[in-house]
């Protein structure tokens, strides 16, 4: 039997299977992430990431990009919304200091025999499927854990599950990108996988048309008075080089249109917003509202 048979025993799931056999082994499989997520950001961001995933040749393989910006301003939406555009499903892994490599792998489970289950991750289920992985806050996790992911980083993509003795190839429709925060590094990431990790596509802070756009979709039910009250704070926030994002922006739109909603309706409309936004962010934060 050649390497290749050996190494790619299985054939073709769709999401509804929720099992596999690999190599004699049952590798229960996990369920894709369903969210409303729209992207309404720049667009050229996502063509690079579309790029990024593209293959143009037989020999070619994706790319595994990393998408890199403060918390908050929509990296993994934009994620999301690439693999919509494949019409592909989405599955998030999200990356902690305590994840090990087996959690990002293959899962020993006791069954409600005695037995040992092997419960397959987020990522292998990807892998297996053919579908997109996003691992979430990437920045988090230890060497040891990245180390398990640099067969499937580079040309042979592939796993090795120690625990359940199997390596698994990846279905060549699989795709994966990785987000970052620039600010929440919990380990230093090597260089063997930096180099692995590449386009590096950055996010920045949306301009304000963007800014009221994105409150809007996700706000929809919002006064859009509240809408323009906050992206004005967030315009001024951005300028002082603060890291408030839009998604402190929602939480702060949602909370004063609640407030709005349950005190009496001749109450000073400013005083309560600048009141959302202190309880949202701190009383320092105020200073950037109008």
């Amino acid at each position: 039997m050649s390497d290749e048979s050996q190494n790619n025993p299985i054939k073709d799931t769709s999401e509804h299977d929720t099992s596999i056999v690999i190599q004699g082994v049952e590798i229960a499989l996990g369920f894709p992430d369903d969210f409303k997520f729209h992207w309404v950001g720049q667009q050229d961001v996502l063509e690079q990431l579309l790029a990024a995933w593209l293959v143009i040749d037989e020999k070619d393989i994706p790319l595994n990009p990393r998408l890199i910006g403060k918390p908050g301003v929509g990296k993994t939406t934009l994620a999301y919304a690439a693999a919509h555009v494949l019409e592909k499903k989405a599955y998030i892994f999200q990356c902690t200091m305590d994840t090990r490599p087996e959690d990002l792998l293959i899962t020993p489970v006791v069954n409600e025999k005695g037995g040992i289950r092997y419960v397959a991750s987020a990522l292998v289920t990807a892998m297996i499927r053919g579908e997109v992985c996003i691992l979430d806050e990437g920045n988090r996790m230890s060497e040891k854990s990245w180390a398990s992911l640099a067969p499937l980083l580079d040309n042979r993509r592939y796993i090795e599950s120690i625990i359940a003795g199997l390596k698994i190839k990846a279905h060549p429709d699989f795709r994966i990108c990785v987000t970052m925060n620039d600010d929440a590094s919990t380990y230093e990431i090597p260089e063997y996988i930096h180099s692995r990790l590449q386009p590096q596509i950055y996010l920045e802070f949306p301009e304000a048309e963007e800014e009221k756009r994105i409150l809007k979709e996700n706000l929809p039910f919002v006064d859009e008075e509240i809408l323009d009250y906050v992206v004005d704070f967030l315009q001024r926030a951005h300028q002082h080089m603060e890291r408030y994002t839009v998604r402190d922006g929602i939480n702060i739109a949602r909370y004063a249109a609640k407030r709005l909603k349950s005190v009496d309706s001749n109450a000073p409309k400013d005083g309560l917003l600048r009141q959302s936004i202190a309880m949202t962010l701190g009383e320092e934060a105020v200073v950037h509202a109008k």
